[in-house]
């Protein structure tokens, strides 16, 4: 039997707020976080919902009717082409596929436990689009995208186009005493000897001392773990608590639905006495840089950030080699990676 935990403030948890609605609160170097479920419908011929999209906010709907959004999408639901400059997008997907296509000439489909690493680095136009595969059943979509900074030294490097598949995505499992498993998905850094697949050469999370770690974390109920102090004196961690009812960390019970602060610097245990838990964790060292930011664009500059819109309207980084802002691939083809230049890759 788990005791119930001490709701004394422990003084490893810096700070608890309430998730609010997306995007979540991040902390340097992560610019921007969002958890994005959808139980969209079937889908119809063009691999949208096969569903009335009256009173629908099209080109800008982001309201959740029926449990749904289209977003930017008009026909399918996702991101058309649009640009960005000067850091990363790190897209973790848990169900469902998105199609992404953009500038460089790379295209993809990608699915559940794929991660998508984008550096726009000097200046990338991408699209990503949710095509509804499923004709006669629904198709359910879960999603995290995370916004990740660019040092001074490379926000206008080039743009890197990087998938970590899921199948060689490391996951670290951890049975306690009890039998209780908690299962640990290393989408970047190391834990327990399992060490993330190699982000690209321009990010941070590149840097020898940015003890950047991305985990995915589930509890089984019951579950107890510990969660390794960081590397680095430095470093900050923050966990998204997104699903559960009955988590403590360090011994203090935490509400439901929200982000946590934790000193980087301890070792953290979690118990999870209720129904399944699941986490999200961001740490790395702070970059520690002035941020401009202006829709799309990170610099470090608000001159940094004119000198992106002037070199976007007059290059659009590279054009756009698609027939349509929101290209999707076949009904039937499974995931994939075309990378510029041509490398393709199968799974």
């Amino acid at each position: 039997m788990i005791q119930s935990p001490s709701t004394n403030p422990s003084p490893s948890i810096l700070r608890t707020t309430p998730l609010s609605a997306p995007p979540w609160p991040t902390i340097d170097p992560f610019l921007f976080c969002v958890h994005h479920v959808d139980a969209y419908p079937r889908g119809n011929a063009a691999m949208g919902p096969d569903a009335a999209l009256s009173g629908r906010n099209l080109g800008q709907d982001f309201a959740s009717q029926d449990g749904w959004s289209m977003y930017h999408g008009k026909t399918i639901p996702g991101f058309p082409a649009h640009p960005h400059r000067g850091f990363e997008t790190i897209t973790i997907v848990r169900q469902g596929h998105i199609d992404h296509s953009d500038s460089l000439g790379a295209t993809a489909r990608f699915g559940p436990g794929d991660v998508q690493w984008l550096t726009a680095g000097k200046g990338i136009v991408h699209c990503e689009m949710f095509p509804l595969r499923n004709a006669d059943s629904p198709n359910p979509a879960e999603l995290f995208q995370i916004w990740l900074n660019l040092p001074a030294k490379n926000k206008m490097a080039e743009p890197h186009f990087t998938m970590l598949w899921g199948e060689n995505v490391p996951t670290v499992r951890h049975v306690d005493a009890q039998g209780h498993a908690t299962e640990v998905v290393v989408v970047a850094g190391a834990l327990d000897g399992a060490q993330g697949l190699p982000p690209p050469p321009d990010s941070w999370a590149s840097e020898a001392d940015s003890d950047l770690a991305i985990f995915t974390i589930r509890m089984d109920s019951g579950a107890r773990w510990t969660l390794p102090a960081a590397r680095h004196p430095d470093t900050r961690r923050q966990l998204y608590y997104f699903k559960g009812d009955a988590l403590a960390m360090a011994g203090q019970a935490i509400a439901p639905q929200s982000v946590v602060e934790v000193r980087a610097q301890d070792a953290i245990e979690f118990v999870n006495s209720g129904q399944v838990a699941e986490l999200l964790m961001l740490q790395a060292r702070p970059i520690g840089e002035p941020v401009a930011q202006y829709g799309p664009f990170v610099m470090n500059t608000q001159a940094e950030i004119h000198q992106a819109f002037a070199d976007y309207r007059r290059t659009e980084f590279g054009g756009w080699p698609w027939a349509s802002s929101d290209p999707v691939h076949p009904r039937d083809k499974g995931r994939f990676a075309q990378h510029a230049g041509g490398r393709m890759e199968e799974r």
